[in-house]
């Protein structure tokens, strides 16, 4: 075979440091325009960037060249330095240490990027670390909450 393919879609969470609420409406619409096109320029694919005050989720598609780790480097790394450039008084703002990463097939990607959309819905009912375990215990993913929310 000649060339590589591949389907690679990953959802990504993570979360202002110590979950302040730092991230405005105004703000959230220009920074999830910027995640998406630090992606685009990393040649991932995002299909779909939201969230909420405290917290980001992205749906991507990774190309081969690029980590899930690197990935997520790159997008909160920009991210957080674009922030502080064109918003000052957000100089002290950072993305939280970790994040988590979720595989999501072809078949669910619609329904992810719909879940994403309706992230201001979805959290008056339900906090981001209930969302967080639940997507925790959903994938069968290991952890100990002592060390879940530093």
């Amino acid at each position: 075979m000649g060339k590589t393919y591949t389907s690679v879609h990953v959802h990504y969470v993570f979360s202002t440091k110590n979950r302040v609420p730092a991230l405005s409406k105004e703000i959230r619409e220009r920074l999830w325009a910027y995640m998406g096109g630090i992606a685009r320029e990393n040649d991932m694919v995002a299909k779909a960037v939201g969230g909420t005050e405290d917290h980001a989720h992205l749906l991507v598609s990774l190309p081969t060249t690029i980590s899930l780790a690197k990935g997520v480097q790159l997008i909160k790394g920009g991210s957080s330095k674009w922030l502080h450039e064109i918003f000052p008084s957000l100089l002290d703002f950072s993305w939280q240490e970790g994040y988590g990463v979720f595989g999501v097939s072809v078949s669910h990607v619609p329904e992810t990027i719909a879940y994403i959309a309706g992230q201001e819905e979805h959290h008056r009912q339900k906090s981001f670390q209930e969302e967080y375990l639940a997507f925790l215990k959903k994938h069968d993913i290991p952890y100990d909450e002592r060390y879940l929310w530093d």
